[in-house]
């Protein structure tokens, strides 16, 4: 069973496309599932940051406790606390390849890493949640960069953010440093701080 439940079930429930697909149900229907979806509700205080929370959760598809984990990290660091949570996020193994083009989703990445296809400074790294640091190489172990999932998101994919380097010919890419915040393409309007407000 996926512990994410449904791919697009949270998409619908917050009103927009966290997946980052153009076809996402909530393209077409911004409002919750069900038969109350339309009603207006008043959303209290604690249910904005739950949901920007679960937001947050969704884009890098990461479960409850390794969410927390990321917060008190970042909490003990001397940075704006909601800043580092994005910039641990961005540099995990399955984001950077996602950001980088070599896959469309989030989940895609995912399993590029974990099936043992993607390198990190010509080590075969395995683990989704691996943290990479600048300066360090991606690249797609020989039989992947034949894939067709790979090749058409390559093709399809804009150029990376500024703080990634891509190199479209060879299939590799570099972490080249740690993200501002405005520089993250995220799918979605997010307020990290109201999410900093959920765990403290």
């Amino acid at each position: 069973m996926n512990k994410f439940g449904p791919k697009h079930r949270m998409c619908r429930r917050v009103g927009a496309p966290l997946c980052g697909r153009p076809n996402c149900p909530a393209n077409k229907r911004p409002y919750p599932p069900g038969q109350h979806g339309r009603g207006r509700k008043r959303i209290s205080e604690y249910q904005t940051r739950l949901v920007e929370k679960q937001k947050l959760r969704h884009i890098y598809a990461v479960g409850e406790r390794q969410m927390r984990g990321y917060y008190d990290r970042a909490h003990r660091r001397k940075g704006v606390t909601g800043e580092e949570m994005l910039r641990q996020l961005e540099s995990r193994l399955d984001t950077v390849i996602l950001r980088l083009g070599f896959a469309l989703t989030i989940h895609q990445a995912r399993q590029l890493v974990s099936h043992g296809h993607i390198l990190v400074d010509g080590r075969r790294i395995d683990v989704p949640s691996a943290h990479v640091r600048p300066g360090q190489e991606i690249s797609l172990a020989e039989k992947a960069r034949d894939f067709i999932s790979v090749r058409e998101a390559v093709q399809i994919t804009p150029d990376p953010p500024a703080y990634l380097y891509r190199n479209t010919d060879e299939i590799k890419g570099v972490y080249s440093r740690d993200p501002e915040r405005d520089e993250i393409p995220l799918p979605v309007t997010l307020e990290e701080r109201l999410v900093v407000e959920f765990y403290s």
